[in-house]
């Protein structure tokens, strides 16, 4: 992948989520029931590892950084992307310099490598099964 592309996909992606933190925002506080978008939890009935993701990232939102963690500490993560990235691509474009781009290569070679790789799949195995044990 180009430095052009991963921008561009960061960027759409950033801006969905935006979008989407807004309307979970907007519909908890008007109490209407928010749209379930996890098609693994739609028709298995069972969560997936980032259910309760934009949950986590609301609260983050209102600086409830405990409940954040208990919806889904993976909402952290997402925060960080959705705060960074755009950041980042723009000083990225003024100074006419890919550090975010090396920082992705950097991050895919290390997640590549077996021992990251098993890590990394734990990880999300223990977060899955914390999901299913919350029943989320």
């Amino acid at each position: 992948m180009n430095r052009n592309k991963l921008y561009s996909i960061l960027l759409i992606a950033c801006l969905a989520g935006y979008t989407w933190l807004y309307y979970s925002i907007i519909t908890q506080k008007s109490e209407v029931k928010s749209a379930e978008v996890c098609l693994i939890k739609h028709f298995t009935g069972v969560p997936c590892p980032s259910c309760g993701s934009t949950r986590s990232v609301v609260s983050l939102t209102q600086f409830d950084f405990e409940e954040a963690f208990l919806f889904n500490p993976l909402g952290y993560l997402v925060a960080m992307i959705m705060l960074l990235s755009p950041l980042w691509i723009i000083i990225d474009v003024i100074m006419k310099k890919n550090s975010l781009y090396i920082f992705y290569q950097k991050v895919e070679n290390t997640l590549r490598k077996p021992n990251n790789v098993i890590l990394f799949i734990v990880l999300i195995l223990i977060n899955w099964i914390w999901n299913i044990k919350k029943g989320l």
